[in-house]
């Protein structure tokens, strides 16, 4: 299991990292979580410096910081989120960040240490789940796609536990930091994980979680950039790199049992 750095710490190494990039115009910065997203960033730097780039990776373990960097013009790009989730931020902070182009899909699950099934849990069962508004919406929508719960007409992709209308088992929703669900995962009797929180930990969807997203899925991994740089020459060298067969084929060998799946 790898181990997980606190955010501080990662906010800390990225620093170190941008003060000793520079500004050189043909360095392309791109923020990333480390699994599969920092992977296939390593795998592409030879096709990015073949375009005329250098590729530098910096990595982040949470959700908040690599967007802080990108909107602060500390990255250039960023690969590690769905569109629904930078809108939220976007929203939110009154960031400017857009999509440069779509290369995964991570299906979100719910895993279990204490049941094999669904049906098992008890009521009253804790099921742990995102705090973060859209990730916490799209573990509520499984849920209910599983048949445990049922939201409100009007929850919507940002739905909270306050948007269930029927909670028929009484299960109780604790709500965590993304990053911390799978240590969190023996504490409680089921969580929903997120894909690149759960494949370091050697989780797999297909194989380990009780119940998956399914592959239309609205929640597909993007490149962000700042409004105004989707067509920056050395972002759309990492965005031709990315939607290659070098990475098909990898995510294909890889993640046989469908943990990632790329949408170009």
């Amino acid at each position: 299991m790898k181990k997980i750095l606190s955010i501080a710490a990662s906010a800390v190494l990225a620093t170190g990292l941008f003060l000793s990039c520079g500004k050189d115009a043909n360095v392309i910065k791109v923020g990333a979580t480390p699994e599969p997203h920092a992977e296939m960033l390593n795998l592409i730097k030879e096709d990015v410096e073949a375009a005329g780039y250098k590729l530098q990776v910096v990595e982040f373990t949470d959700y908040v910081t690599p967007n802080e960097a990108l909107e602060a013009g500390d990255i250039d790009a960023n690969f590690f989120q769905h569109l629904p989730y930078m809108d939220s931020f976007n929203k939110e902070r009154g960031y400017h960040l857009v999509s440069a182009a779509g290369i995964h899909i991570e299906p979100i699950a719910v895993y279990s240490k204490k049941v094999t099934k669904l049906a098992d849990l008890k009521k009253g069962a804790d099921i742990a789940i995102p705090n973060d508004p859209t990730n916490e919406g799209r573990a509520l929508l499984l849920l209910e796609a599983a048949g445990l719960i049922k939201l409100s007409a009007d929850a919507g992709l940002e739905a909270t536990p306050v948007n269930i209308a029927e909670n028929p088992n009484g299960f109780k929703f604790t709500e965590v930091e993304a990053a911390t669900l799978p240590r969190v995962l023996d504490d409680v009797d089921a969580a929903v994980i997120n894909g690149n929180y759960a494949i370091p930990v050697g989780l797999s969807a297909t194989k380990d979680g009780l119940f998956v997203e399914n592959a239309e899925s609205p929640y597909v991994n993007i490149v962000s950039v700042k409004d105004g740089n989707q067509n920056n020459p050395k972002v759309q060298a990492v965005v031709k790199a990315l939607q290659s067969d070098k990475i098909k084929n990898w995510v294909a060998d890889k993640y046989k049992n469908g943990e990632v799946v790329v949408v170009f």
